[in-house]
């Protein structure tokens, strides 16, 4: 389905037609988000319409979507649910103080919700990645040429991040063998960030 997740009424459909479909819910991964369109520029230059449609899709989705699947996860006795956000925050990047701060959300959002469902066994965890080439990252080569020879000179691990770098912790936490992960932030970006 194609869904504008910033929009309740089409979140709502989305998770109703899973479970007419399927069933169930059992995984929800949290993957929209505003970044490679955005320009980057002085905070005192972000128009406030830009600023409501970065929260509007990369942290009022979230609390959309997770509002939508949480009570079919409690009624089938739990799921896992991973946030995307970025590695951004840990670094203070400069230049996208509203994708940054929608970003620092998503990790205080996805601890707080953690506490709020686990005891419905529901885990909720978070992947921050690093800058990534991914599909939508590359149709911008204006955002290549700014970040990718930065990004990969700080990295221990000197090379392009791909999005298949992320697949696997996405996974993990989709699965049982994190059956006792809820609340944590797993930074993936080759080594440019410790914590």
């Amino acid at each position: 389905m194609t869904v504008d997740v910033s929009n309740e009424a089409e979140v709502q459909l989305l998770a109703d037609t899973v479970v007419a479909r399927c069933g169930t819910i059992d995984i929800l991964v949290n993957n929209a988000g505003l970044y490679a369109s955005l320009p980057m520029r002085s905070f005192l230059e972000i128009p406030l319409e830009e600023w409501r449609q970065v929260m509007d899709v990369n942290v009022a989705s979230m609390f959309l979507t997770c509002r939508a699947v949480v009570p079919v996860m409690k009624a089938s006795g739990g799921g896992n649910i991973v946030n995307i956000s970025s590695g951004t925050p840990f670094r203070g990047v400069p230049f996208l103080l509203h994708y940054v701060t929608s970003k620092g959300a998503i990790v205080a959002f996805t601890r707080a919700l953690a506490k709020e469902v686990g005891r419905d066994g529901v885990l909720v965890n978070c992947v921050a990645p690093g800058f990534t080439m991914s599909a939508g990252v590359e149709q911008h080569p204006e955002v290549v040429e700014a970040l990718q020879q930065v990004s990969v000179s700080s990295r221990t691990l000197q090379r392009d991040q791909v999005p298949e770098d992320v697949v696997g912790a996405v996974v993990y936490l989709s699965g049982s063998s994190s059956s006792f992960v809820t609340g944590q932030t797993i930074v993936i970006d080759g080594g440019q960030y410790f914590h």
